[in-house]
């Protein structure tokens, strides 16, 4: 990878400080704590519209498909992310199974389509790095 500059970090500074924002921290402790459904159905009783939970989960999603869609822009450098925004990773991996009945209950095959391209990176890379390590990984991250 060529040296970083300053210009290829300070988004990722960025996009931490906006993670602090209080609502926002909020929500990825929500997600964190409680976004562990298995099918549209679960997500659906556990954040049916209008609640706060289905605020926090759009929240989360939005926010990491926002940044996946710099990566896929070429605006943010992937792999000099992918030393410090694991927590990607874990989003997508809470979210990928749930995304095939999601885009055909929203009638929306694009919907979180940056994420699943950075995400699916994201693990090919950590499986290339240790195998092991990924699995255990999902593992941990899906119960």
């Amino acid at each position: 990878m060529p040296q970083a500059t300053y210009d290829d970090v300070n988004p990722i500074l960025r996009l931490y400080e906006m993670r602090r924002e209080e609502k926002l921290r909020e929500a990825r402790a929500w997600f964190s704590a409680s976004f562990k459904f298995k099918s549209l159905a679960e997500l659906d009783k556990g954040c049916p519209p209008g609640r706060e939970s289905d605020a926090f989960a759009r929240q989360v999603t939005s926010y990491w498909e926002m940044v996946c869609s710099f990566i896929v822009a070429g605006v943010l450098d992937q792999e000099l992310f992918f030393q410090s925004g694991r927590e990607l990773l874990f989003v997508w991996t809470r979210v990928e199974l749930l995304l095939p009945e999601i885009r055909a209950a929203y009638q929306d095959p694009s919907y979180c389509r940056n994420m699943e391209t950075v995400g699916t990176a994201y693990a090919e890379s950590m499986k290339k790095q240790d195998p092991a390590s990924y699995e255990a990984f999902v593992a941990r991250v899906r119960g």
